[in-house]
């Protein structure tokens, strides 16, 4: 059940009482601009003691030996310490910060920031998978993930367990739910308390038909891991990957949503839950989405959850997941500079993928990567391939200076993280993307990073126009900040929404028309609509990208047209930012006629010519052939169209006199049967 308590929570255990905490009064958010995700480290020499025991709490199962080796100041120029250097003493440690949510103009101009209470919800500072932000698929919200630890400055608490799944063996034994933030049009934020990713993180989440969808990371403890499982270790597994999580449903719930394992992809069984630590998420036509980029387990790529066109529901989850075909396959155990690391996707169409690649982490690959930056990859044919890489602008693997810190510790940019995308009515697409880093700080998350912008052709698949295409720097985080998530910002209400002319049949090999309708006239500055086809060797859909000016309500030039590849049924779908997306099915039929009544002799085998309506498909067309009476005359059991061709020949061979008749079809409704009656003299 959903609760709403005023915000003035002072204490971790009223806070997790408090499933959803509504933070009235925030400026207003304006829609087409972009909101970024921030947060500031506000610890100080006192946060950290040198020598007290990291973690703070320990585990009753755990052993925790490690001793504070810095105090808590963020590296400076008044002294040697570092905070982070902690991590060389205790691998889980952090230090939970203040987020801040910092609405921009699409040119990077700072309109005005959203400090989130931490008494509502914060970030574990350094945790560089954190804090994405994902935009609603209606529009009307922007979600984000973090910590109910009650303030900043708590330690460890991104590895802590939650209060309904606890590991012994974990060793951080505090208890630290985790929690969805849901940031409205009017700057109000809600929270919604999770029990999933109890000892990690949960990275990003997405608000779909009332539900978040979310994706992290769980299990820091030394559970057995030989079957049966103990009842801890199945908990884990359960909690982990991607999730399911009710904003109205009991507290702390959550519900696995997929399900995956490497031995489906023929590489030996790796530690139960691990498969799934994913990272990046999004949903493109009602299909979810993920990636895993991190860990020495899986396999670092990008994947589906469930079938096409249909998200989990808590009715029939968990969903088996499936690489994407085309995308890496290998083991996570098998890293290095030659390998994908992928983080935050966008699909700018039903065949354009782009996605962040974050780099190995290690210093001097950074500026030799050819893989790190904004992979950009094409679907043909059902399979993906990656056109090129973008990185001319990123200057990776070159230091770059920050006010106020160590020369020493001078980060460089070793790839991207979270991203988002626009598609243009120039035909190119604007992708904004938070820059990763590589430094030898003791921990590289904590290293400030950049938001950066780049405008890519669509239809270009050409490497060499890809590299000349250049990032440029929005913002570069201050001293003591991290940059994580970037979306577009929600709006209250959809302006309108996008019809598309009734259900269609077309001929095969016929083309029509598809008229596209707003209800409400495009906003200032028009409004760019994507077109895609659920299985374009059906139904091919083009342009795939129509601009609709402002005030208007139909596209400035021609409408697009569809054309039957195959027969079947496609559905044709169009999207467009604020707007309410639309579906229509698209029907593709064809026709089988065989030449006037022909004879044959008696013994012997003439051709009858078997015409298609329009040209087989790539592939060819096979059609099943039958006889009334083989005893007069007899047919083989089939015959098929070549590709691209419309008509076939059919050997006919009589054994007996009389007249009897042939029939040619596949037994599908999309194709029409044919009839020949044949004289057998």
């Amino acid at each position: 059940m959903t609760k709403t308590p005023p915000c003035s929570v002072n204490s971790v255990a009223a806070l997790l009482l408090a499933t959803v905490c509504a933070i009235p009064g925030y400026a207003q958010i304006s829609p087409g601009n972009i909101l970024v995700s921030r947060s500031v480290y506000s610890g100080t020499a006192s946060t950290v003691t040198v020598g007290e025991q990291l973690p703070p709490i320990c585990g009753t199962a755990a052993s925790c030996t490690g001793q504070a080796i810095s105090n808590g100041e963020f590296p400076n120029l008044n002294d040697l310490f570092n905070v982070w250097n902690n991590d060389t003493v205790d691998g889980s440690f952090g230090v939970t910060a203040q987020i801040f949510i910092d609405q921009m103009t699409p040119a990077g101009v700072l309109i005005n920031t959203i400090a989130v209470p931490t008494s509502q919800i914060v970030t574990s500072f350094s945790s560089k998978s954190e804090l994405g932000l994902s935009l609603s698929t209606d529009y009307s919200a922007v979600t984000f993930m973090g910590y109910l630890a009650g303030g900043a400055n708590v330690l460890d608490a991104s590895n802590a367990n939650t209060t309904g799944v606890v590991d012994p063996t974990n060793p951080v034994g505090s208890i630290v739910d985790r929690a969805v933030a849901q940031l409205a049009a009017n700057g109000a934020i809600t929270t919604t308390d999770t029990w999933a990713y109890s000892g990690n993180n949960g990275r990003n989440a997405i608000l779909a038909n009332g539900l978040y969808y979310a994706v992290g990371n769980d299990n820091n403890g030394s559970q057995p891991t030989k079957k049966p499982f103990t009842a801890v270790l199945q908990e884990l597994i359960n909690a982990t990957g991607v999730q399911i999580i009710n904003p109205n449903g009991p507290l702390g719930n959550f519900q696995l949503a997929g399900t995956f394992d490497v031995t489906q992809y023929g590489l030996p069984a790796d530690k139960p839950g691990k498969d799934t630590n994913f990272r990046g998420l999004t949903i493109f036509n009602n299909t979810l989405y993920a990636t895993k980029g991190s860990g020495s387990n899986g396999i670092n790529t990008v994947y589906q959850v469930g079938p096409t066109g249909a998200l989990p529901t808590p009715a029939d989850a968990p969903l088996a997941m499936t690489i994407l075909p085309g995308f890496p396959t290998v083991s996570a155990k098998t890293v290095g500079i030659s390998n994908d690391f992928p983080f935050g996707i966008c699909f700018a169409n039903a065949n354009t993928l782009y996605v962040a690649d974050e780099g190995d982490g290690v210093l001097a690959d950074a500026g030799n990567s050819t893989l790190a930056g904004l992979q950009k990859w094409i679907l043909t044919n059902g399979t993906w391939s990656m056109a090129y890489v973008m990185q001319n602008g990123l200057n990776l693997g070159q230091q770059y200076s920050v006010p106020n810190y160590p020369t020493s510790l001078n980060p460089a940019t070793a790839g991207l993280r979270n991203l988002t995308c626009r598609l243009n009515s120039d035909g190119t697409v604007t992708v904004y993307a938070l820059t990763s880093t590589v430094s030898t700080n003791g921990d590289q998350g904590a290293d400030p990073n950049k938001l950066v912008t780049i405008n890519d052709i669509l239809s270009n698949t050409n490497p060499a126009v890809g590299a000349s295409e250049q990032f440029t720097t929005i913002e570069t985080a201050g001293y003591g900040q991290v940059l994580r998530g970037v979306s577009f910002t929600p709006i209250a209400a959809p302006l309108g929404a996008i019809s598309l002319y009734n259900d269609q049949i077309i001929g095969l090999g016929q083309s029509a028309q598809l008229p596209i309708v707003l209800s409400s006239p495009a906003p200032a500055g028009g409004l760019t609509l994507n077109l895609s086809s659920s299985d374009p060797t059906t139904v091919t859909v083009n342009p795939p990208v129509v601009f609709i000016p402002a005030g208007a309500t139909t596209p400035r030039n021609n409408q697009p047209m569809v054309t039957g590849i195959n027969l079947g049924t496609a559905t044709i779908t169009a999207a467009g930012l604020y707007f309410t997306a639309t579906s229509q099915q698209v029907q593709v039929t064809g026709t089988l006629t065989f030449s006037r009544r022909q004879s044959v002799f008696n013994g012997t085998t003439a051709n009858f010519t078997l015409t298609l309506s329009g040209p087989a498909p790539a592939g060819g067309l096979q059609v099943n052939l039958t006889s009334a009476n083989p005893g007069i005359a007899t047919v083989p059991p089939s015959v098929t169209f070549a590709p691209n061709t419309t008509s076939v020949n059919v050997p006919v061979t009589g054994t007996g006199i009389g007249t009897t008749t042939i029939t040619a079809g596949n037994g599908s409704a999309d194709l029409s049967n044919a009839t020949a009656s044949v004289i057998v003299e």
